[in-house]
């Protein structure tokens, strides 16, 4: 069994939490409670992963993911 490491971006909003992967386009789900997001995720990921295995497609990954919040005026 091979092990991937993949970065997450977890975001709060009024209905829970939206979860995303960074390295897989179009890899994201949400949950009503951050472990629920989590879950989610992981389930959602392994999906994609194993679709893109049988597909014959590369697993990206990263070597350096930078995340940052900024403030922009309008």
């Amino acid at each position: 069994m091979a092990v991937y490491r993949f970065t997450v971006v977890i975001e709060r909003d009024e209905d829970g939490y939206f979860v995303f992967c960074p390295q897989l386009q179009g890899c994201y789900t949400q949950g009503e409670t951050y472990e629920e997001a989590l879950e989610n995720i992981k389930d959602a990921i392994r999906l994609h992963v194993e679709d893109r295995l049988e597909s014959g497609e590369e697993i990206p990954q990263a070597e350096s993911i930078s995340l940052t919040s900024l403030e922009v005026a309008i």
